[in-house]
């Protein structure tokens, strides 16, 4: 490992760390009290995004499968770049909104039990991609950055090697992040 890869593999680690911060510093934090018009747009884009950034993985996929590595290129860029515009979102968004109960119908921030009855063990598939979505968002973040470092130096069974954990885990927190998007969505209380 030389001096350059010291460097962005500190890096990494300091944005993985500084992202999850973020993201904890959220939930602990009350939401302002007067909230942007346009906020509410933003979960709807976010899971656009979401959708977007899982069509492109499975693009990236198919040119590197048929040895096209300037469209494979590319096409992780593009991911990459969503993907970070996605987090911006996600973060602007919840800093403004806390989290939306799943099954609460009448948007109060309580479930009754006619609404727990009304979703029944849908809420536990629910809760269950959820909570692989977030474990995962966690994980999959410094296995992205790495992937990207080792693919843009050239050094390609590293780059093999990390991506063989890395997209899988990617494609699913893309994927899993729209499953979530559309089961939430009747929820939003806006």
């Amino acid at each position: 490992m030389n001096l350059n890869d010291k460097f962005f593999s500190k890096l990494i680690w300091i944005v993985t760390a500084v992202v999850l911060l973020v993201v904890i510093i959220l939930k602990l934090v009350p939401p302002p009290q007067d909230k942007p018009a346009y906020i509410y747009l933003l979960p709807h884009i976010i899971g656009g995004i979401n959708a977007t950034c899982s069509v492109l993985l499975v693009l990236s996929l198919i040119f590197i499968k048929n040895k096209n590595i300037q469209a494979h290129k590319v096409t992780n860029v593009i991911t990459f770049m969503l993907s970070a515009v996605f987090l911006i979102f996600y973060i602007w968004f919840h800093l403004y909104e806390k989290d939306t109960k799943f099954g609460d119908a009448d948007h109060n921030g309580v479930l009754s039990a006619a609404e727990l009855a009304a979703v029944g063990a849908i809420r536990y598939v629910y809760f269950f991609i959820l909570i692989t979505h977030i474990l995962l968002a966690m994980i999959v973040l410094p296995l992205i950055l790495i992937s990207f470092l080792r693919g843009f130096n050239m050094q390609v069974e590293k780059h093999k090697k990390i991506v063989r954990w890395a997209y899988p885990v990617w494609l699913y927190v893309a994927v899993s992040g729209v499953i979530v998007y559309l089961m939430i969505s009747p929820y939003y209380n806006f």
